[in-house]
Formats: structure tokens, C-alpha cells, sequence
């Protein structure tokens, strides 16, 4: 007796399903994964740029393992996104392609993290800051001398970071909240994922490399 062939589905069908599964898989890619923004500001000039793309990667931060240096995306503490950098998808399709993750989100932020829970931050020391007492150099700073406008010495509390833009000049980071509710520090649940990869322009595209900065050891 010979087997029955499987009744295959219509084109139609089949197609709806296909489209479907990629759907699902994106949303799972977004969701655990990888997520696409787009960088609004000056705030982390020379290395991030206005308007480029960038992928955020999740995984390395399933444990909360977040490192002195690295680059963050995180949503707003509260009061540090005004109205038009809180922007979100507007219309349908930009809200589909959000939710797979094809539409720069918005309502985040994207600093680098000088420091992590227990660290002591301190501005200035021959215009440089410290952690835990040693001075770091900056080469990614857009401008050093920067740096130095404000002085201050904070101690990161546990499970909280302490972040910073590269464009120090103009960057609205840690700094310029230290007088509110939550002393200019973010939580780590806060850090949507780590930038990972820039994918726009295409000339600058690439994975995005940490300073050898951090690599001293800084702990006390």
C-alpha cells in the first residue's frame, strides 16, 4: 500500500505562514537578542554620531554584568529625555517595525559607563577623572578639558551606574542630574543592552570597540 503524499497548503497560504514565522523570530531577535536604535544627539561625539544606526546587543547583560566602559542604551530614569527626544514610532508601519525591531526606537538614552556599583567617581584631578582614587585617560573624549567644568565626587550606590557622554561639553548625563530625586546614577535594570555594531553609514559601519581605559585594574 503506498503512503499518502502530505497535503501541502496553498501558495497563499504557505506565504502568510512564512511571513508569520519572521515576524515571530523577530520579535524573539528584538526581544532577547539584538534591537536597532538610532543615535539623536551630540552627546557621544567623536564615536557615536547624530543619526547613526546602531545594534544593541542583550546577551551579554542576561546577568546585569555591566563594565566600567562600556556603551549603554537605557530608558530614562525620568525628567532626562524632553518631549521631542521622547519620540516614538508615529504611525502604523514605523510602529510595526519597532516592535520587530526594524524602527530605531526611542524614549532611551546612550551613555558610557565610568562607573559601576561601589566605585568612587571624582572630578577633578589634573583635569581627570578618577575611580577608586586612580586617574584614567580618555582618548575617546571629544574634548578633555571638558571634563573638568564641574567638580564633583560621587559614590556609585550598589546595583546602580554611574554614566557619562563622550561629548562632555554637551552631554546632559549623571552630571547634570546629580541635584535630582536619584543623584544623576541609573539602575542596572534599566540597560536595555550594550551597543554592539554600527550598521549606518555604511562608510563608518563596524563593530564598536572598547577603550583599553578600563583595562587597568581600577577596583579598590
Amino acid at each position: 500500500m503506498t503512503q499518502q503524499k502530505k497535503k501541502q497548503l496553498p501558495v497563499w497560504q504557505e506565504s502568510i505562514l512564512l511571513v508569520a514565522t519572521a515576524m515571530v523570530m523577530a520579535v524573539i531577535v528584538k526581544t532577547f537578542f539584538l534591537q536597532a536604535f538610532y543615535i539623536p544627539s551630540e552627546s557621544m561625539e567623536p564615536t557615536m554620531l547624530v543619526d547613526d544606526k546602531i545594534l544593541v546587543q542583550k546577551v551579554s547583560y542576561w546577568g546585569g554584568d555591566v563594565e566600567r566602559g562600556d556603551i549603554v542604551v537605557f530608558d530614562d530614569p525620568g525628567g532626562w529625555l524632553n518631549e521631542q527626544d521622547s519620540r516614538r514610532a508615529s504611525n502604523p508601519i514605523q510602529k510595526s517595525l519597532e516592535t520587530i525591531g526594524l524602527f530605531p526606537t526611542g524614549g532611551h538614552l546612550i551613555k558610557r559607563v565610568i562607573g559601576v556599583g561601589g566605585d568612587e567617581i571624582a572630578c577633578c584631578t589634573n583635569g581627570r577623572l578618577t575611580i577608586n582614587g586612580k586617574e584614567i585617560t580618555e582618548p575617546y573624549v571629544l574634548d578633555e578639558t571638558a571634563t573638568k567644568d564641574q567638580d564633583f565626587k560621587v559614590k556609585v550606590p550598589k546595583g546602580h551606574l554611574w554614566v557619562m557622554g563622550d561629548n562632555r561639553g554637551n552631554s546632559s548625563d549623571s552630571r547634570a542630574h546629580l541635584g535630582d530625586p536619584g543623584g544623576g546614577f541609573i539602575s542596572d535594570d534599566r540597560v536595555v543592552g550594550k551597543a554592539w555594531f554600527r550598521v549606518w553609514p555604511l562608510g563608518r559601519a563596524g563593530f564598536i570597540k572598547e577603550p583599553e581605559t578600563f583595562d587597568a585594574n581600577l577596583d579598590r
